[in-house]
């Protein structure tokens, strides 16, 4: 458990949207208020005669047990000092990353209008990957010692698929992510195309709450991955059709092809060189032809079947 993990599990549901217009909207009529605040700084520059202030100013972190001898520990660390010094170099200022914010709040306000944008905390967490972003309606926790930059020396242990994502240009995606995982009920289809298309419905909310962010960006993918996927398409639905797995309900197949991965598992020679989750990647493009082909909102998109979906999808994968 990591010093100031906190789990803030709170329900939210969107209410239903009556547009149908998908892609670049006019968010500009669109008020989105929320506040930033910097635990990072305020913590790490925090002395015995201001903590209690501190304590006052952020209860969430300071849960019964934690006591002033383990805080004062903490900040006077070596370790710690230097982790917060090199996120400084990175974020001395955050305003370039709220401008994103904002705009990403008010599309996903566009889409649903009862969402209510969080308030964002930034603060440091021993670069714990897992809790990079945490969302809880009101809340919006981001780890910024997890987003100094894909070469950045801290992350020379990381493989290279997920520090890619160790970026501040990520951030906007790890929010959206966040949000949408609130708002994306779970399926009930155990099916391996099921499962793609729940994935890929999930895709396609970031292309609408980001829609200037380059889908290598969204996906995540290494540049070379990237053009690996774009190029190989139609050979790996061709796989997919050929192995009969479209309808397996093989829990197997989840790590072959949607779980993040170095790559994904054809269980061919050249394997290495694909991304992982290129099931995702498909899930995607199926979502996308069934939205190019069907006049539905956002919201009735998310409750649509996803066998019903693959069908009127007309998907036909780029050549």
């Amino acid at each position: 458990m990591r010093f100031f993990l906190v789990i803030l599990a709170v329900l939210f549901s969107f209410c239903a949207c009556n547009t149908d217009e998908i892609g670049k909207v006019d968010v500009s009529n669109i008020n989105v208020d929320f506040k930033v605040k910097r635990f990072d700084v305020d913590f790490y520059t925090s002395e015995t005669d201001n903590l209690q202030d501190l304590k006052r100013k952020y209860p969430y972190f300071f849960p019964i047990g934690v006591t002033d001898s383990i805080s004062l520990s903490k900040i006077n660390n070596k370790d710690e000092q230097e982790l917060f010094l090199e996120t400084q170099k990175v974020y001395k200022s955050f305003d370039s990353v709220k401008k994103e914010l904002a705009s990403l709040f008010k599309h996903v306000k566009y889409y649903n209008p009862n969402f209510t944008a969080p308030n964002v905390v930034n603060m440091l967490t021993n670069i714990d990957y897992d809790s990079r972003v945490i969302y809880a309606d009101s809340l919006l926790i981001i780890s910024l010692d997890v987003f100094l930059g894909k070469k950045h020396p801290f992350y020379s242990d990381y493989p290279k698929y997920i520090k890619e994502n160790n970026t501040k240009d990520h951030i906007a995606v790890a929010v959206a992510e966040a949000i949408i995982n609130k708002q994306v009920k779970n399926s009930k289809d155990r099916s391996f195309v099921g499962k793609m298309i729940h994935e890929g419905k999930k895709m396609y909310l970031l292309d609408s709450y980001l829609p200037t962010v380059s889908d290598k960006e969204k996906i995540g993918y290494e540049l070379d991955k990237y053009n690996w996927i774009i190029s190989n398409e139609e050979q790996i639905w061709s796989y997919f059709i050929e192995k009969k797995i479209l309808f397996s309900t093989d829990t197997n197949l989840n790590k072959r092809f949607l779980e993040p991965a170095p790559f994904s598992k054809f269980y061919m020679e050249h394997d290495n060189l694909s991304p992982g989750r290129v099931g995702v990647w498909v899930g995607w493009q199926i979502v996308r032809s069934y939205m190019q082909h069907n006049d539905v909102s956002l919201q009735e998109l998310l409750k649509i079947n996803e066998l019903d979906l693959y069908k009127k999808s007309k998907y036909k994968p780029r050549k």
